[in-house]
């Protein structure tokens, strides 16, 4: 476990002292806030209205987690398909091309320990842009009245949604020393599981039915509502220990070869 954390650490100095990482977490803030503030004023400009019309049913089906919360962590999700494979890119793939990729082969680690270490070192940045996201609810909860289980399960699939994003980052970043290849590669393979379900409702009831399985966006939706069930965390679970499965095949057999 010490070797992983020394990894880990020295992924996370090497993120920092990098302008990509501030860029990346800056742009992350910025988004998040514009799309906060956006659903806040929409929210509150759509109760003054109700409230002048006096339309009580209107208000009553008002909810800040319905109208502000859950489009937020959907708005940020998206933002994290892009976000991810920047953040990713460079784990593997400039170590195969600074020419330090043979030495960190050929170092006493195991392949499961470099993995893990690169896994967590990435996994800890992702973690802090998600956390300084909590200015937002804590907003809500200093002028409203958020039902904080839904907030807590929605940012829990917004974890485990980065958590899943990180493992495939790797993966790809491990397959190239073209860190370019390595980011859009990621890209595409996180658009595809976000927008794997949009055909479901026309494929057929077997098919539809798989296609929602696979796409992650179905199961970050129930989370975001509210619902924790069993299916979505067994399916973001085997999604990250899959990835990082191949991920721990691709470093091993590079290591073979060398």
């Amino acid at each position: 476990m010490k070797n992983i954390f020394i990894l880990a650490r020295k992924e996370i100095l090497s993120l920092f002292v990098s302008p990509i990482a501030y860029v990346v977490l800056t742009g992350f803030l910025l988004l998040g806030g514009w799309f906060f503030f956006n659903l806040l004023f929409r929210f509150n400009y759509l109760l003054t209205l109700y409230t002048s019309f006096q339309n009580f049913q209107g208000l009553q089906n008002l909810n800040l987690n319905e109208h502000v919360i859950t489009p937020l962590l959907h708005n940020l999700a998206i933002v994290l398909v892009i976000m991810v494979p920047i953040i990713t890119m460079r784990t593997f793939a400039e170590e195969k091309r600074n020419g330090t990729y043979e030495l960190l082969l050929t170092s006493p680690l195991s392949v499961t320990q470099i993995v893990l270490g690169k896994f967590l070192g990435c996994l800890f940045f992702i973690l802090v842009m998600i956390l300084l996201t909590g200015i937002y609810p804590a907003i809500l909860f200093l002028y409203g009245n958020p039902e904080l289980g839904i907030l807590a399960s929605g940012y829990l699939g917004l974890f485990l949604l980065a958590v899943a994003f990180v493992s495939v980052g790797l993966l790809t970043s491990s397959l190239t020393e073209n860190q370019i290849v390595a980011a859009v590669s990621c890209f595409v393979v996180l658009l595809m599981l976000y927008v794997l379900s949009w055909p479901a409702e026309t494929t057929g009831a077997v098919l539809g039915a798989v296609l929602k399985y696979l796409s992650v966006i179905e199961h970050f939706t129930e989370m975001a509502k509210g619902l924790i069930d069993t299916k979505n965390l067994v399916y973001f679970l085997t999604l990250i220990v899959l990835s990082l499965f191949l991920t721990h095949r691709c470093v091993e057999a590079s290591r073979w070869s060398k």
